[in-house]
């Protein structure tokens, strides 16, 4: 059966209703159908209606897929901020029972423990004064520590550290940077910003070999420990502390001291053991507050003699000093060795003070009998050569 009504230009307004509809009252599909046959007078087949109707089936389904994934990935929107919400509660509440007080200072402790990354929740306890993180695991930082404005400590010793963020230098507080066994392999030029920052360890940071210059602004830091590490040299930056009392660098790769090395008036405890340092510099006398120094397993050859007390007013506050492991030129016995101290005192003085004050008198002699058998042959030399003319 045929029907005859209006043009085929008005049948794809008509088709064009809002699925919606269709999806809320499919029970009016049919009747829609027709109506839409009726209205635009298109001559249709009944074929052609099970067409349209398969067509506006497929419509539905579509239609009906996409709001029920559009439904779903609101439901999921909102469970996962509400999971997230109680997530950070829980973080929270479990941070907070690790947060004591101490001496008026409120520390947050955390040891061995598993703590990759710090969550951002940590910022809501932003009154923290001082972080104590031990053995957690700990591989970054966290960029929020600009937050933490009242932090005098920052002790994240024996983690896995590989970065510090430069946003370290808006802790204008800190006092303590405690940063040892982690693997740390660059120190950003903002820590400079940390005008109160008196104490720094970074030692055993392996691959670990410079410092930025202006690390020097560093005017109140007393404590520096650069142990076990890649270092070549001293940096410009640390002689150029003015503060500085207290320096280790050993199991580094220093080849050299810097000549300028008496710039550092205040060091009076400077670390130095296996290295590869073959000679000191004779400025190295001139270090007036030096109290200890420690100078085993390098490959000195010798003794500056301007070391000795007696004659380099700079040493006289020298109390202890070792050259054990050294492979020094001559081999210097202390006479009289104490009978009444344990072994392990004598085996300190062994290579001691004392030892260094021998080696140097024997240094000397032995050079003076070197010059003095150098200059015969030479006289000799001259004598046979006159008689000969």
């Amino acid at each position: 059966m045929l029907y005859h009504i209006k043009p085929k230009q008005q049948a794809a307004h008509a088709f064009s209703w809002p699925v919606k509809w269709l999806i809320c009252f499919p029970s009016i599909m049919c009747v829609y159908l027709a109506l839409c046959i009726i209205m635009t007078g298109v001559k249709v087949c009944c074929g052609t209606v099970n067409s349209i109707k398969s067509l506006w089936e497929t419509r539905i389904k579509k239609s009906k897929d996409e709001l029920k994934k559009e439904r779903e990935q609101r439901d999921r929107r909102a469970v996962g901020r509400l999971t997230g919400a109680w997530e950070d509660r829980i973080t929270l509440a479990k941070l907070k029972e690790k947060v004591v007080t101490e001496e008026g200072r409120v520390i947050l402790r955390i040891e061995k423990e598993e703590w990759k990354t710090l969550p951002p929740a940590l910022v809501q306890l932003s009154q923290i004064q001082e972080w104590q993180l031990h053995r957690i695991g700990l591989q970054k930082i966290p960029q929020f520590i600009s937050s933490f404005e009242s932090l005098i400590v920052l002790d994240l010793s024996r983690n896995s550290v590989t970065e510090i963020p430069k946003e370290i230098g808006k802790l204008t507080r800190l006092r303590e940077l405690l940063l040892s066994y982690n693997r740390v392999s660059h120190v950003p030029e903002e820590l400079g910003c940390c005008e109160n920052l008196e104490k720094l360890e970074l030692a055993m940071n392996e691959d670990l070999d410079g410092l930025p210059t202006r690390l020097s602004n560093l005017k109140n830091l007393y404590h520096l420990d650069l142990s076990m590490n890649q270092f070549t040299t001293i940096p410009d930056c640390v002689v150029n502390l003015p503060s500085l009392e207290w320096l280790d660098m050993g199991s580094n790769k220093l080849e050299s001291l810097p000549e300028d090395i008496h710039r550092m008036d205040k060091l009076h405890t400077l670390w130095l053991p296996r290295n590869e340092l073959e000679y000191l510099p004779d400025n190295i006398s001139r270090m007036q507050s030096l109290d200890t120094l420690v100078l085993s397993k390098n490959k000195l050859r010798d003794i500056p003699p301007l070391m000795e007390p007696e004659n380099s007013p700079g040493m006289s506050n020298l109390r202890f000093v070792n050259f054990r492991d050294n492979p020094l030129t001559y081999d210097v016995m202390l006479p009289d060795l104490k009978e009444n101290v344990d072994e392990e005192e004598n085996d300190r003085e062994m290579f001691g003070r004392d030892f260094m004050h021998f080696y140097i008198q024997e240094a000397r002699k032995r050079g003076s009998q070197t010059f003095t058998s150098v200059l015969n042959v030479t006289l000799d030399g001259v004598s046979e050569t006159a008689s000969s003319l």
